[in-house]
């Protein structure tokens, strides 16, 4: 697979962000619904672009989208439709409540909320057990994925794993989206984070849970305040900087034991590139790719008018390569 050369007229890093959610038409609308159960009495609506036959197979693959991501996401439906292509079955589990319609817990999720990701792996592995299982996860969930594959070790039920622009270490990627035109990116995930959270104050008591109310909500200004006041206490941590401490994937990388590749551009405008990790601090079932562009879940080639999304191709012949492994 050739090194990503981006499109000529794209090698800005907000163009290579930005292109595919303001320009391709992709939609895929005819999913198959799985609402699956979680063991606390919550669930995740799992979209299946053709849910298989427990007697396939064919492989399947595991999509997990980023902070506010859904199925209606283009790195998603870019992805979902290139892998049908090639003969895979493929499924996005969202995380609780990013579907089209609420979760029932006061919880949402997290960058290293990983149990509801286990519980639905090990459900394919039962429904499919003739299938081998893939994974990809983008951005926050790139992060979560790694997380999960380094907490389940040895006992992964994936062959192989894709993390894209994963923010390795939260608190940098957080001080990022402070600064700079990256304030923009910042100012839209926290309008879709507050708008959904405060729609969820019909249901839960967050002042009493959390000692956190509406206007305070509608106050947030940074992703670090969100996660400060919310994420982190209703998940049970102390504050943003232990939620971020505890769950950054790049600290469990050495505990990943199936082949996984990392991909990472460093002009990536939600990070900095000291959040990467050392190739020399990498275990040889881990590959890390840094192109020099490509921007956030970008990785747009070929032209302006004429676009290819490299993406899609080096992961399905990342999966195709360690399949006859």
């Amino acid at each position: 697979m050739n090194e990503f050369k981006p499109a000529s007229g794209l090698h800005n890093r907000h163009l290579q962000t930005l292109y595919s959610t303001l320009f391709r038409k992709c939609p895929l609308k005819n999913f198959d619904i799985e609402k699956f159960e979680l063991s606390d009495g919550d669930f995740v609506d799992c979209y299946w672009l053709q849910k298989p036959p427990t007697n396939t197979y064919k492989p399947i693959v595991v999509l997990f989208h980023g902070l506010t991501g859904s199925f209606q996401s283009s790195y998603i439906q870019g992805m979902m439709r290139h892998l049908d292509s090639l003969g895979y079955y493929c499924v996005l589990m969202h995380f609780r409540g990013c579907a089209l319609r609420l979760n029932r817990s006061a919880k949402a999720y997290h960058a290293g909320d990983t149990a509801d990701a286990i519980a639905w792996a090990k459900h394919l592995r039962e429904q499919y057990p003739n299938s081998s299982l893939f994974a990809i996860g983008y951005s926050l969930g790139a992060n979560m994925l790694l997380n999960l594959l380094a907490q389940l070790n040895t006992n992964c039920p994936f062959k192989a794993a894709v993390a894209v622009s994963g923010p390795l270490e939260l608190a940098v990627s957080a001080a990022t989206l402070k600064t700079g035109f990256a304030k923009i990116y910042q100012r839209h995930l926290l309008k879709a984070l507050k708008k959904s959270l405060l729609k969820k104050y019909a249901f839960h008591d967050y002042l009493a849970l959390i000692n956190l109310s509406k206007e305070q909500v509608r106050a947030f200004d940074s992703i670090e305040q969100f996660d400060d006041l919310f994420t982190a206490k209703i998940h049970g941590f102390s504050s943003a900087k232990e939620y971020y401490k505890k769950c950054s994937a790049k600290q469990y990388l050495g505990e990943i034991s199936i082949h996984t590749l990392i991909i990472n551009a460093l002009d990536d405008p939600f990070m900095k590139p000291e959040a990467l990790p050392l190739p020399s601090t990498l275990t040889n079932n881990i590959c890390l790719e840094t192109p020099e562009h490509g921007g956030h879940l970008g990785f747009i080639s070929g032209s302006i008018f004429k676009p290819q999304y490299w993406l899609e191709k080096r992961i399905s012949c990342y999966f195709e390569a360690v399949a006859v492994k």
